[in-house]
């Protein structure tokens, strides 16, 4: 388990319960670093003072706010202490709301809010009364230099914290000047929502993956081993020239992949069988660039 972020209290009413905060999420991504095209050299980002160009070390390094042009006013951790909210030492609930009233763009970042031994009980009394209400907490917290507003709720048997933005950080939809209020047809609607059923099903999350990141993995993967990349032409973009055509073609092509899914599941059974036969593929894997070739492309 990573280390808590933050340590507090729920608070409703009377009731406390001390919990302590852990990120519930974290982010699968390709890192790569900066280098030098000659030699390889790691490139690093050195603090430099704008005023007499040296560079600055981390204890020389303070906060400050910017109240007109290149003046600042300097913050120290004592003032950020002495910041008169109760969101500073509690996740404060303000009211319970149900959970289909809160716009989904609001959320930010999950986290996970795990009881000490002492409010395990409260934390259990408080899951199932939620539960029971269908209801979701809307409260405020403050961690990392700034006031969060925040949905509390459950996920299976685990707190979740959802911070979220402030209303008046969303921002309006400017769409400039493009009018998107015109009416459609009453066949382009039937058609549109003909579509939506043949791509509806259930949500699992489990059947999405992040296709980019694989595909780059292996063209790294290809790079290490010294194999050749092969840049494959991404089709252009048909443009929509009729609108009923263009939902007509779509309604086909999903019904064709519905169609197709079935005899795909049928014949995984059988890949799985032959794959099992060849257990020395992976002894000449270094000789078959084809293959890789094709991987990398799909």
């Amino acid at each position: 388990m990573p280390r808590a972020m933050w340590k507090g209290a729920i608070s409703f009413g009377l009731v406390t319960i001390p919990v302590s905060v852990y990120p519930a999420t974290e982010e699968k991504t390709l890192r790569f670093n900066q280098l030098h095209d000659d030699d390889g050299g790691r490139i690093r980002m050195k603090r430099v003072c704008s005023v007499d160009g040296e560079e600055v070390g981390y204890e020389h390094i303070v906060k400050g706010y910017e109240y007109e042009k290149d003046r600042y006013v300097i913050l120290t951790d004592d003032d950020f202490e002495a910041i008169p909210v109760e969101s500073s030492r509690a996740i404060d609930i303000q009211q319970f709301v149900d959970l289909e009233e809160i716009d989904p763009m609001l959320y930010k970042k999950s986290y996970y809010l795990v009881p000490e031994e002492t409010g395990a009980k409260a934390y259990a009394l408080l899951r199932e009364a939620l539960n029971r209400s269908g209801k979701v907490g809307v409260a405020k917290v403050s961690f990392r230099d700034k006031e969060h507003l925040a949905a509390l709720r459950f996920r299976d048997d685990a707190f979740i914290l959802e911070t979220m933005y402030w209303p008046d950080e969303i921002r309006e939809a400017d769409f400039g000047g493009v009018d998107v209020s015109m009416k459609v047809r009453p066949n382009e609607l039937d058609m549109a929502q003909t579509l939506i059923d043949n791509l509806s099903a259930d949500w699992d999350p489990g059947e999405f993956k992040d296709e980019y990141r694989e595909a780059m993995l292996r063209i790294v993967e290809a790079k290490i081993n010294g194999e050749e990349i092969e840049v494959v032409e991404a089709e252009p973009t048909a443009k929509v020239v009729d609108l009923m055509e263009a939902l007509k073609a779509s309604v086909a092509a999903a019904k064709k992949e519905a169609k197709a899914e079935p005899a795909a599941k049928k014949k995984a059974p059988a890949r799985k069988k032959t794959a099992a036969k060849k257990p020395a593929a992976k002894k000449p894997a270094a000789k078959k660039p084809a293959a890789r070739k094709k991987a990398v492309g799909e």
